[in-house]
């Protein structure tokens, strides 16, 4: 959420940045029902100025003797209540097509951030590693969850429908592995771990920038106004709504939680296999800090830092992409996204994503601080996710499968695996 005196400066800036975000909203329609409401606040503010003068005036007309001009005054104040009552309902209707319009309006984009319309437009800064080449008929990683066990996605359809799957056996364990050693990177490096809800009030998901662009990918529990979260960063920044926090130091959160998503209109896209799913676990990471853009920036780098320690740990041929604006949400200021190298796509997959949010999302959950004036001002809100499962086990398994079928292990990954170096070839 931006200020409303910044958005009047700034009306071509923020109508520009919603444009190339794809987001259907007009900025001169928000300023003109912000003018309707300060005027009915305003006509309402004087009629009640004049409604108290006049009950003063009444009880001294009243003490004086003068009932005629009390008796006036008492038909003037009746006829400011019914003029009062309906400016009210007019109030509450333009109060409400302003906050309508007012929480589509998008974040602005960083200077650098690259104008384009989709993830075809995102620009490549770098490459780490080499992707394999293999001198035998390689397995995708389905072939290889089927060789190994892994994974059962005809029973998850049994059970729960289209792009839910069961993990089996070591595939579990995998999945839980590379949760615990990004878990474990985190809080080595000073984030505080925290066990959080997995279902969030609409307030929540509108406090953090979710609502109302992406509730069509949002699993709304029935007849409750609660709904199941995407991502654990709803719940890491809705711990400190409402407060007043201590920022000389970033507060460094992270949690490691089951989400889920909808997908809605991804039919049809990215079917096979793990990549794209209804439910999944992720490891978040959650930066709040004092609202200093140089300050915002260095956070930012240093959560992508991280998430791509877990790729380097894990022995993952990676790139990272400058997201575009019009790949970009609507609260993202700037974002980076990770793709790791996939054999059975033939390219680069998402598997991570970092942003910078300045105080757009501490906006609309009122997350503040106090400065060195002792002003109180809103923190800047970053996000990264650390690790993704199952979709990490798509580059894991496929990159460092092997010609007889067992897969090599990462070493860093070892300790969180029983000690084993590969995982063997099941006898059958």
């Amino acid at each position: 959420m931006l200020d409303m005196k910044w958005i009047r400066e700034h009306a071509a800036e923020v109508q520009r940045t919603a444009d190339l975000k794809g987001i259907k909203l007009s900025i001169a329609e928000l300023l003109e029902a912000d003018d309707a409401r300060k005027k009915a606040q305003g006509e309402t503010d004087g009629l009640r100025e004049r409604r108290n003068k006049l009950s003063e005036s009444i009880g001294g007309w009243m003490r004086g003797g003068n009932r005629d001009e009390a008796e006036r005054g008492r038909a003037e104040v009746r006829e400011i209540n019914g003029r009062i009552g309906e400016l009210e309902r007019k109030l509450e209707e333009v109060l409400l097509a302003v906050e309508n319009l007012a929480e589509r309006v998008p974040n602005i984009v960083s200077p650098d951030t690259p104008i384009g319309q989709s993830d075809k437009d995102n620009v490549e800064l770098k490459r780490v590693g080499e992707p394999p080449v293999f001198d035998f008929e390689w397995r995708d990683h389905m072939a290889i969850a089927e060789l190994h066990g892994l994974v059962d996605v005809k029973r998850g359809v049994k059970t729960a429908g289209s792009r839910h799957y069961y993990l089996t056996g070591t595939g579990v364990l995998l999945h839980r592995a590379v949760q615990q050693m990004a878990l474990d990177l985190l809080v080595e490096r000073g984030f505080t771990p925290l066990d959080v809800p997995l279902m969030a009030r609409a307030e929540a998901m509108k406090g953090t920038g979710f609502f109302p662009q992406g509730e069509d990918q949002t699993y709304r529990i029935a007849e409750e106004e609660r709904y199941l979260v995407g991502t654990s960063e709803v719940p890491l920044v809705m711990f400190y709504a409402g407060e007043i926090v201590d920022v000389d130091q970033p507060i460094k959160l992270a949690a490691a939680s089951m989400c889920f998503r909808s997908e809605v209109g991804s039919a049809g896209r990215d079917v096979h296999g793990l990549y794209r799913v209804h439910q999944f676990a992720k490891v978040e990471q959650v930066v709040i800090c004092r609202a200093d853009a140089e300050h915002s920036e260095a956070m930012l780098q240093e959560i992508t830092g991280h998430a791509e320690t877990v790729l380097r740990m894990l022995e993952l041929p990676y790139r990272q992409m400058a997201v575009c604006t019009g790949d970009m949400s609507q609260k993202t200021y700037k974002q980076y996204d990770l793709e790791t190298w996939m054999p059975s796509r033939g390219a680069y997959g998402e598997t991570h994503s970092s942003s910078n949010l300045l105080d757009f999302q501490a906006r609309r959950s009122n997350i503040r601080y106090r400065d060195e004036e002792g002003t109180l001002r809103y923190c800047h809100t970053l996000n990264n996710t650390a690790v993704a499962s199952p979709r990490i086990l798509i580059p894991l398994l496929e990159n460092h499968q092997r010609e007889d079928g067992s897969i090599h292990l990462p070493e860093a990954l070892r300790p969180y695996m029983g000690g084993r170096a590969e995982l063997g070839v099941p006898e059958r």
